[in-house]
């Protein structure tokens, strides 16, 4: 559990920079330079993600039960998940009104991606997991929508062909992800044995 919980850190950590102020992100933008700067930020990403990987893996060979979860939470988590897909490529399909109404749709998919894991999922680790995914991405939605505030950003109207094409690729994505590479990556089937 403790390489769980220091890939968390380190993960969520790095990723936080814009969440907790934009001094110290700025000031260590600064004396790292550009390169420096993201390169530092890829590899303590990396280390984290590789650690959070290694301690899920170990915690999952000893679970320990905190809940058992009811079998409808299955079919909610589905549902969160697609929608959570739409949000994710919501971020990357340009002029999409879910974008457009949204402003944040990644972290508004991470959260409803871990909150969907956290009602189907009751052993510690997945406590841990989602659960810090999920505190992450409160903070950083919050976060993000007080700079847009603060700075008078406006989000161009969206059009509804993109917004289509966002929706479809999101429900592509979530279909695939449910139905093969879900099983394939982490060894659980979400439908099927």
């Amino acid at each position: 559990m403790t390489l769980l919980i220091l890939g968390l850190i380190l993960f969520l950590g790095t990723h936080s920079t814009r969440v907790f102020g934009e001094g110290p992100r700025a000031a260590l933008h600064a004396r790292l330079g550009e390169l420096g700067y993201k390169g530092a930020y890829s590899v303590a990403s990396l280390a984290g993600l590789v650690l959070i990987v290694v301690g899920y893996g170990a915690a999952r060979e000893n679970p320990q039960i905190v809940w058992i979860a009811p079998i409808w939470t299955r079919h909610l988590a589905a549902l969160l998940t697609l929608a959570s897909f739409v949000l994710l490529a919501a971020t990357y399909v340009p002029g999409n009104a879910i974008k457009a109404r949204l402003h944040h749709p990644m972290v508004l998919g991470v959260k409803v991606w871990a909150l969907a894991h956290l009602l189907a999922n009751g052993m510690l680790a997945d406590i841990l997991l989602f659960g810090g995914f999920l505190l992450w991405a409160v903070l950083s939605f919050r976060a993000a929508r007080g700079r847009d505030r603060a700075a008078g950003t406006v989000y161009p109207a969206g059009r509804a062909g993109p917004t289509l094409v966002a929706v479809v690729v999101g429900v592509v994505a979530w279909a695939v992800t449910a139905f093969w590479a879900h099983g394939v990556l982490f060894g659980v089937k979400p439908f099927g044995g």
